[in-house]
């Protein structure tokens, strides 16, 4: 008996020195992760009830501050209501019901003064709160909600020199401030409403939504061949459609039309019988191909919250029972879906020189009395091929919009290079309209890309030359005071 009392107090023991240890451990090393979470309700509680810094455009305009109020949170979330639905998808709300999501999530930590460890704040009489200041801008998001103009699509703009965004809008959005609601009531029906919308005006396309992209992924096609040496002098025959091994099916030129030539007028006259042979020839080398632009591998790390969904493209080891789909996806159709974003990502690739940045929303972080605590550094995330490719794609964009299918994005003065696409998603529904560009050509400043959904559903031809390429010209132009 004595043995066995023996063995249960040393194991009682064992578990107490556990215990202790554990404890130890989220006290003392554990404690700041703990504190951080964004599911530990006490901190949440604690920043809903104190004063918060603004958030503020590139351009200077409060987004979103804190107000007093007379209720027992002492500080009410307020959505400046001329900018709010223009900035929803990316400020987003704090939310007594639902917590934080968007900037208000990203930069909690600075916007309620955590952060903020400077010789000022230590001897400041004030609530110490940080500012977050963006890189968007008013100017550029009202630009790409009138370029869009009701439709339902998404304007991505990066600043190809920072990797800063300057704009990431979708539409439908939607308007925060009742989710701010401190009555629990208010934000839970606004909520219902919202999600019951089937427009579904909370998703962030720009970043949260794969499409398939048509003949803007032309451009990830053309510099997969380029930079792993394809013949680009080949001449490709003049046809109207393209027989597909495997199947009886064959890939289609856009209205019938039958072309063909070197790669570089299929790409400027945009045509897929051309692009379907490239991806035939390529073959396994077009699904490593996309890997290099960030298509089939982790999403861009970026300061977006929620995060960037990943692209997808062809499956490497795959083309020999996949060879139609190969085709299809060197044309941005089959098995290839992207963001918005991402192929904001190609353009600027193209303008840089093979050099993709991730993606930031916040420029820096300010104290209360607008000293600089913290730049937000953008980093290199991708080198998708060599300058003398991107320099050879950076010709043929601009022969898209000089002479190609991309005319409808001329700017007086500025020379833009882009790629447009027309992209099938649906039986029975008008395609997607794409277009991407960079901007001037000469001096890249500006990479952009437009996506409209089904076209808008006009009635006219909804083609990515026709209605996706005005609307980055009106964008490009209000940025660069065109």
């Amino acid at each position: 008996m004595n043995t066995g009392i023996r063995r249960v107090g040393a194991l009682v023991l064992v578990l107490f020195i556990g215990l202790v240890a554990q404890l130890t451990y989220l006290q003392l090393v554990d404690s700041n992760k703990l504190a951080d979470d964004p599911h530990n309700a006490r901190r949440f509680l604690q920043d809903i009830s104190r004063p918060r810094g603004p958030i503020v455009s590139a351009d200077g305009v409060v987004l979103a501050k804190s107000v007093p109020s007379p209720d027992d949170l002492k500080y009410q979330r307020v959505y400046t209501p001329l900018t709010a639905k223009l900035f929803a998808q990316v400020v987003g709300y704090q939310s007594v019901n639902y917590g934080s999501v968007g900037v208000e999530a990203q930069y909690s930590s600075a916007l309620s003064g955590r952060d903020i460890h400077t010789f000022h704040s230590v001897f400041s009489t004030r609530p110490v709160t940080g500012t977050v200041v963006l890189n968007l801008s008013v100017k550029a998001q009202l630009a790409a909600a009138e370029g869009l103009a009701g439709r339902r699509g998404s304007v991505v703009v990066l600043n190809v020199r920072t990797g800063g965004v300057v704009a990431a809008y979708s539409n439908p959005t939607f308007d925060p401030q009742p989710l701010a609601s401190h009555n629990l009531l208010v934000a839970a029906a606004a909520r219902q409403f919202l999600l019951a919308d089937p427009e579904n005006p909370m998703l962030a396309r720009a970043w949260r939504e794969l499409y398939p992209p048509g003949s803007t992924f032309k451009t990830v096609t053309a510099g997969t061949a380029l930079q792993d040496n394809v013949d680009v002098n080949k001449h490709f025959p003049f046809i109207t459609e393209l027989k597909l091994p495997l199947t009886t099916a064959t890939l289609q030129n856009f209205g019938g039309e039958r072309c063909g030539g070197t790669l570089e007028e299929g790409f400027i006259e945009s045509c897929n019988t051309t692009f379907g042979q490239v991806g035939l020839d390529l073959n396994e080398q077009l699904a490593t191909g996309v890997q290099r632009f960030g298509v089939n591998t982790e999403p861009p790390p970026s300061d977006f919250n929620p995060s960037v969904v990943a692209s997808i493209g062809p499956r490497p080891g795959t083309f020999k029972i996949e060879q139609p789909r190969f085709a299809q996806a060197a044309i941005g159709q089959g098995p290839v879906a992207v963001t918005p974003l991402e192929m904001a990502l190609v353009a600027e690739s193209v303008a840089t020189g093979g050099v993709m940045r991730e993606p930031e929303v916040a420029n820096r972080i300010e104290d209360s009395d607008g000293n600089v605590v913290r730049r937000i550094q953008s980093k290199v995330w991708r080198r998708t091929m060599d300058p003398t490719t991107a320099a050879t794609l950076h010709q043929w964009m601009i022969e898209v919009v000089q002479r190609g299918t991309g005319t409808a994005a001329q700017i007086p003065g500025i020379q833009v290079a882009g790629k447009t696409g027309t992209a099938e998603n649906a039986p029975n529904e008008p395609p997607h309209a794409w277009f991407i560009a960079f901007a001037p050509a000469d001096d890249p400043l500006y990479a952009i890309s437009v996506l409209v959904e089904h076209g808008g559903s006009s009635q006219a031809e909804t083609t990515g030359g026709r209605v996706a390429a005005p609307i980055a010209a009106q964008v490009l132009s209000a940025l660069l005071g065109a």
